[in-house]
């Protein structure tokens, strides 16, 4: 996984980095750098943050890693406005080369990482967990659902390999619930895979329809209100694990998870978050 990272930070650098920087070559002295922080939020990957670095520092052939790096060892750190969230000290060509980059990745993933913390948080002393999708930025889905897991939530599955969903477009084109569900399993015994089976049902006699049906793992309850969500619960009777989907928002997660629901998947932990605002600023002779 960490090779991908790699490969993300060297086509993330070849697109930014000019071949003949007209400055850069002149800046030969340490500087100090300060993360400024311009709101509340909760920072995450602080380690891609050295990778970056240090990748800069190797590819200017400066054959040095970070001098001094001044922050936190925590996966993730809550800071409020006006706050440094860390001093990184080293070259400064290499600072400069890396600003870009550093702020781009952290903005985006520290934006995630509170939204999980947040969402996570309004769910405490429940059994629900919140969950992300599959709707991530192409090409950095991996970045993503680490921050995800950074702010404490909890990454469902990262592609159609890992876990079968069976969506109501699947039912349709199967010709129904029974149907769907027979052509999975006749799949997963063809190819002698086991993987876990989820099914999409909209309406509470679908659920009833999957009941009967039987040899799922997960019923995903989609676009359920809370009432409907803790019917549909008491109707499955733990017999297999449940998942709330659909308008789930910070106003209205609690009550969700207060339904007795396994999971709640929210899409707009990735497809939908706010980039957050910080700032990288040098500060010679430090």
């Amino acid at each position: 996984m960490w090779g991908f990272f790699n490969e993300i930070i060297n086509i993330a650098k070849q697109m930014a980095t000019p071949k003949h920087p007209p400055l850069y070559k002149y800046l030969k002295k340490e500087h100090a750098r300060n993360m400024m922080i311009k709101g509340e939020i909760y920072i995450g990957c602080l380690s891609y943050y050295r990778d970056i670095e240090d990748e800069a520092r190797a590819d200017r052939n400066e054959g040095k890693k970070i001098a001094e790096t001044k922050f936190s060892e925590q996966t993730i750190i809550h800071n409020a406005k006006g706050d440094i969230a860390f001093t990184v000290k080293g070259p400064a060509r290499s600072l400069l080369m890396a600003e870009r980059l550093i702020l781009n990745c952290m903005q985006r993933m520290s934006g995630i990482a509170t939204q999980a913390y947040e969402l996570t948080a309004l769910c405490k002393g429940t059994r629900a967990k919140v969950i992300d999708t599959r709707k991530t930025t192409p090409g950095i889905r991996l970045l993503e659902k680490w921050a995800v897991v950074i702010g404490g939530a909890t990454n469902y599955r990262w592609g159609l390999y890992d876990m079968i969903l069976i969506k109501d477009n699947h039912v349709e084109c199967a010709g129904g619930v029974k149907k769907a569900l027979d052509a999975t399993h006749a799949y997963l015994k063809k190819n002698h895979k086991k993987l876990d089976i989820v099914i999409e049902a909209d309406s509470m006699a679908q659920v009833k329809e999957v009941l009967a049906v039987g040899g799922v793992n997960r019923i995903l309850l989609d676009n359920f209100s809370p009432k409907e969500i803790t019917k549909a619960v008491k109707l499955i009777n733990g017999k297999y694990k449940t998942e709330a989907s659909g308008g789930i928002t910070k106003k209205n997660i609690r009550e969700y998870a207060e339904t007795g629901v396994d999971y709640i998947s929210v899409g707009a932990l990735t497809h939908s978050v706010k980039s957050l605002d910080m700032s990288l600023k040098i500060f010679p002779n430090v």
